[in-house]
């Protein structure tokens, strides 16, 4: 798509940083400018007057023949002001193009400017109070000495807390973000644009698009000490390219965006990284041996080397006693709440037992009858037979990622079980649901907690994600931008979603499950 008429860097001061109310609906949300009049309104994310704007422009040439003069005064183009990335509603797609004078790019460094001019000093006086203010809150002593917050928040893109609470999540689990911050850096820019501030979009080639590179760019962004969030837009624009269930800016499932991401990171690393050969980069790191790697999918790499697990699934024959043994590698077990449990609202409810990770665990691993519809083909008996099934877990990962399943279908809605779930933060003890526990060590079945995603909210198009994670035995929680001390017993409190346990190393005096 080409611009029509130039689009001239006009005084863009309304549109600087955080806006006061700006559109007819008085909403500073997501400020959007019109690159032709340099009006401004609520982005398509919002209650859509950008949108509205440029349709208005396009009624008075609905009955004339579209000449290339009129094309040029159509207001197709705009651009967010929080992001600076340019929007086409005649493509109905981010663009990158640019006049033949790099104007669009004037535009950006004018609006960044504008950030340090004289017209934002009081806002950035405001700013800076409430930066000391909250920072001053988030004091901590150790050892004696006052200590600041060193994590970092992400910023949310429009309905984007299910990304960043698992970013934040993997981000504390310290052998896998590692090996990720440890990687050679790819370089995507040179000549002319080197340096300079790269703004993806939808609409840019295939060429160059690494989702490990952006992966360890975030990683490498989030315990940098920064009180300013971290905007992830590079790397949700690799997610729009390679996994298209996540284009747009709808609320989506944490889980579900975790696997994903963990497939597509296991199946680029298989493929070499930076000119060097992903087997190297995993026989360099000594702490990922090979008698710990499980292969999904092709050879192993750091994901199934820290996520890859062993299950055995033992099937039965109830008519003529045939056994059926079948080994699964999987990257997290999803469990669900019995349903006993599940019209339990509270932790501090009283009626009715407590259910606890335990119980979700046993009813995962324990003998079953397989229902009509999941008849098992006996191939002794020749036909679908009735049948038992059951689970051993035959290799425990280093991180054990447990997914508890909320979210369930009725007869016409996907509805949320709200049950509160109790779990351990130290010492998750797997060896009962282990196939052959005498060849365990004392310790290796021992679970500490590292992270947990909680979801908010009653449905899961709808609500809020956030991430509590433990670093250097400090309790964190992750809600977007914003990152906040805790303690253990606002944790223990919380109603888990997702579960990552660490393989605790050897030590005494542990607490079981």
């Amino acid at each position: 798509m080409g611009w029509g008429s130039p689009v001239t860097p006009l005084p863009l001061s309304r549109a600087g940083g955080s806006p006061g109310s700006l559109c007819v609906c008085r909403s500073n949300k997501s400020p959007w400018v019109c690159l032709t009049c340099s009006s401004v309104h609520c982005g398509r994310y919002v209650n859509g007057h950008a949108k509205k704007h440029y349709e208005d422009a396009q009624i008075p040439l609905t009955n004339h023949k579209k000449t290339e003069k009129q094309e040029k005064v159509q207001h197709t183009v705009c651009m967010d002001c929080s992001s600076y990335s340019t929007y086409c509603y005649r493509c109905d797609d981010f663009v990158v193009n640019d006049t033949k004078l790099g104007l669009v790019q004037k535009v950006r460094e004018h609006l960044q400017n504008l950030e340090n001019s004289a017209f934002t000093a009081d806002r950035h006086r405001k700013r800076k109070l409430l930066e000391n203010s909250s920072l001053n809150s988030k004091l901590l002593k150790v050892n004696g000495s006052t200590t600041a917050l060193c994590a970092t928040g992400l910023r949310n893109l429009g309905n984007t807390c299910f990304m960043n609470a698992i970013l934040q999540s993997l981000s504390n689990i310290q052998q896998f973000c590692c090996y990720f911050k440890e990687l050679p850096a790819v370089e995507l820019r040179n000549g002319k644009t080197a340096g300079r501030r790269t703004y993806h979009t939808r609409s840019q080639g295939d060429n160059n698009v690494s989702l490990v590179e952006e992966f360890r760019k975030t990683l490498c962004a989030l315990w940098q000490g920064s009180q300013t969030a971290f905007s992830p837009e590079s790397l949700f624009y690799v997610v729009w390219k390679i996994m298209p269930n996540f284009r747009g800016y709808q609320q989506q499932d944490a889980h579900e965006f975790m696997r994903y991401l963990l497939d597509h990171l296991h199946l680029e690393l298989q493929g070499g990284f930076n000119g060097v050969s992903r087997s190297v980069i995993l026989q360099e790191n000594s702490s990922l041996s090979a008698s710990n790697k499980c292969c999904i999918n092709g050879a192993s790499t750091v994901v199934t080397a820290i996520f890859g697990g062993i299950l055995q699934n033992e099937v039965n024959c109830l008519i003529c006693g045939t056994e059926s043994r079948k080994f699964d590698p999987f990257l997290d077990l999803s469990l669900d709440i019995p349903s006993q449990f599940r019209n339990k609202r509270s932790k501090n409810q009283e009626n009715g037992p407590l259910c606890s990770l335990r119980d979700c665990l046993r009813s995962f691993t324990d003998l079953e009858e397989l229902d009509e519809t999941e008849l098992y083909m006996c191939h002794k008996c020749k036909k679908k037979q009735k049948s038992t099934k059951k689970f051993w877990i035959q290799k425990l990962p280093k991180v054990l990622c447990l997914h508890l399943k909320r979210f369930h279908w009725t007869a016409y809605l996907r509805n949320k079980v709200d049950t509160y779930v109790e779990f351990p933060l130290r010492g998750l003890d797997m060896k009962c649901y282990l196939l052959e526990p005498e060849n365990s060590g004392p310790e290796s079945c021992l679970y500490d907690l590292a992270a947990v995603v909680v979801h908010h909210g009653s449905g899961v198009g709808s609500g809020h994600y956030t991430a509590y994670a433990t670093h250097e035995g400090r309790w964190f929680h992750f809600n977007d931008s914003t990152v906040t001390l805790t303690d253990e017993e606002t944790v223990v409190k919380a109603k888990a979603y997702i579960l990552f346990y660490v393989e605790r190393q050897a030590r005494s005096g542990s607490e079981k499950l």
